[in-house]
């Protein structure tokens, strides 16, 4: 009988939620220019889809404005239909040789729609782990109905399953509390 359970792959799982979860924050536009903001938009390139970064830089010359330079200028327009289609709500200026991008100031509406968002994201987060917890669970279960573990080496495993799920899910609440404090902060 094999008494030690492994638990290394549900907590790598657990940790690839909540850093997803955080890449995720940093695509809400937040009032401030960040770079990050853009990570999402994908263009169509070369006759594929690639990441905006693939074909430009991505600059922060002020606090409230993004520009954006293609390597290749021919893909100038393809980029910029690329943020416009991407609902990030910001409007590209583009002068044929750089895009700019202007970010405006959050109305509180706004705010409350992106606080709205950033807690949708934490919850799929949280969902996320808790799925990991029940397919561990049920995995540690099997081994106890096929008698490879003790009953105390199941109840011993499901609590610090628990314990690694409970300290997960705090993880993400506490990006979701530095981002909702960022996005109403005025």
């Amino acid at each position: 009988m094999s008494e030690n359970i492994d638990l290394t792959a549900a907590a790598r799982r657990m940790q690839g939620a909540v850093e997803s979860v955080r890449r995720d924050f940093s695509s809400i536009r937040t009032g401030r220019a960040s770079p990050s903001i853009l990570d999402r938009v994908e263009v169509e390139a070369y006759g594929s889809t690639m990441p905006l970064k693939s074909v430009a830089s991505v600059n922060v010359p002020e606090a409230r404005l993004l520009t954006v330079t293609p390597f290749d200028p021919g893909t100038m327009k393809a980029i910029e239909r690329a943020i416009e289609h991407a609902d990030i709500g910001l409007n590209p200026q583009n002068d044929g040789k750089i895009i700019r991008l202007p970010i405006p100031e959050l109305t509180e509406d706004r705010r409350r729609e992106m606080t709205k968002r950033a807690r949708a994201m934490a919850e799929d987060a949280r969902v996320s782990v808790r799925n990991v917890r029940r397919d561990e669970m049920r995995d540690i279960s099997e081994l106890r109905r096929e008698g490879e573990v003790s009953e105390d080496e199941e109840h011993r495993s499901e609590a610090e399953l628990q314990r690694l799920t409970d300290s997960h899910v705090a993880r993400i609440d506490a990006a979701l509390a530095d981002k909702e404090a960022e996005l109403l902060e005025v």
